[in-house]
Order: structure tokens, then sequence, then C-alpha cells
């Protein structure tokens, strides 16, 4: 479980494919507190770290995860947001996200404003995943609330903290991210549907 609080961004240092799965290495300062068989969230998804060599790391990622996430379109050199798992006992400073996404969606608006900026995602509505205004949603593994929802899209603001530490200032219309929606949503949408 993670809480969707960015610790770090990662720089992808090297990409192999092995059958169907890609074993993606990640040069990050959190590093030296790893793990062989730790999970950390990239981008939101979460992968169990499987080697470690200095201030380098590596996961690996399946065809499933390559096929649902935004993992598949990395390349040497860029950077994915990290988060540990959460501590048990500690604050839960955003919300319950699992690491599992749901699916991508894709960046339709970047609009700057006094200081912070307004993102607006589109996403496949056949997939039904749902937003609500105010509510919850990880973007790329950060958690967020909601402004401006529509039937497969919505806004979110950023301010200039999480602008600056995280993958936002890098997102341009087009870009491709990873959702996950609330899970207490999405137990509500099941239940209601099944009425």
């Amino acid at each position: 479980m993670f809480t969707g609080i960015i610790e770090t961004l990662g720089e992808v240092t090297a990409l192999r494919n092995e059958d169907t799965n890609l074993h993606l290495s990640i040069c990050a300062n959190i590093t030296p507190e790893l793990k062989i068989d730790q999970s950390v969230a990239h981008n939101g998804v979460c992968l169990t770290v499987v080697a470690i060599k200095n201030d380098t790391y590596t996961v690996t990622a399946i065809d499933e995860t390559l096929q649902k996430t935004n993992l598949r379109h990395l390349a040497v050199g860029d950077f994915v947001n990290l988060e540990r798992a959460m501590i048990v006992g500690s604050r839960l400073d955003g919300h319950i996200v699992q690491g599992h996404v749901d699916q991508t969606g894709v960046c339709t608006q970047v609009e700057e404003k006094d200081g912070s900026w307004f993102f607006t995602f589109e996403y496949d509505e056949t997939l039904n995943n749902h937003t609500i205004e105010k509510g919850s949603i990880t973007i790329d593994g950060t958690s967020l609330t909601v402004v401006n929802s529509g039937k497969n899209t919505f806004s979110v603001a950023i301010i200039p903290y999480t602008y600056e530490h995280t993958r936002f200032n890098s997102y341009k219309v087009g870009t491709v991210v990873n959702l996950e929606f609330d899970v207490i949503g999405k137990y509500v949408a099941k239940l209601m549907a099944g009425r």
C-alpha cells in the first residue's frame, strides 16, 4: 500500500527486454535504503526490487503491466515518480493507493494560473472508471484531488512544490499517464452496479 505522496524522482539508466518482461534499472537517492523483494511504486506502478548495485536498483515489469501502464514508453534518461510502501503507524498524507494502475490517460490541456497549474486528462470511459468532484485520483503515483470531473475527463490543480518535485513539470498535451482511481469509489461503483 502507498499514500500517493511522491518521495523522489528516479532516473532510468537501463532498459533490458527478456522475453515479454522489461527490466528497468533506476538511479535514485533512496537506493541505499532499499532491500531485495521490497515494493516501490514507479509512476504509481508497484514493482519489486530484484537487484541493487551502488546507487542503482532494478525492477521487472511483466507484459500485462507494460500493456496497462505508461512504463512501456520509458526511455533511458527519463525520470519516474518514486514512493516506497507506507509504514503502518505513520500519517496517511495522501489517500489509500494500491499501486495497481487501472488504465492510462492522456493530458489534453496544461494551464498555468497565478503560480499554480491546471492539468486536464481524458481516459477511456469504456473501462468503467469514474472520478468525482473533490474525490481522489492517482496520476503517475501522485495523490491528487479531482476538479472539473466529467464523463471521461477531469482536471487537477498542481501547487509549485508538486510541480517541481514530480514528473508534472515534464507533462505536455499528449503525455500518457498512469491512472489509479480511488479504491473506495471502485468498490462503491461495483456494489451499485449489482443492484
